[in-house]
């Protein structure tokens, strides 16, 4: 990993860390080679052609960069969750609601090519 990334990282506040970190390796689990970058000034998730930008924000953890089709099904069972049409937001306590395996999928069908 990157300075900037683990710049970016090491910045977060402690109440969203717990979330970043857990999505950090769900995601790292699904696709286990991909890149993490800073890009748009986050994370960024690249493998091959896709991309998974996750943010920390003042609300928890945003996810950005979700096609339609290709979240595992998310959206359809989380569709508070949904902002825009590509952007899921998580709160801590939304997130403690929803299983690794959950969102590791949700990971998978993002990223693959």
């Amino acid at each position: 990993m990157d300075k900037e990334v683990r710049d970016y990282i090491d910045g977060i506040p402690a109440e969203q860390r717990p979330l970043f970190d857990r999505l950090h390796r769900l995601i790292l689990e699904a696709h286990p080679g991909a890149a993490v970058v800073i890009s748009y000034k986050i994370p960024t998730y690249k493998v091959g052609s896709r991309r998974l930008y996750v943010g920390t924000w003042n609300h928890g953890v945003s996810l950005y960069g979700r096609q339609q089709g290709r979240d595992a099904g998310f959206a359809t069972r989380h569709p508070a969750l949904t902002s825009g049409r590509a952007t899921i937001r998580l709160r801590p306590d939304d997130a403690a609601a929803i299983t690794d395996d959950e969102l590791r999928d949700l990971a998978q069908a993002a990223l693959d090519d």
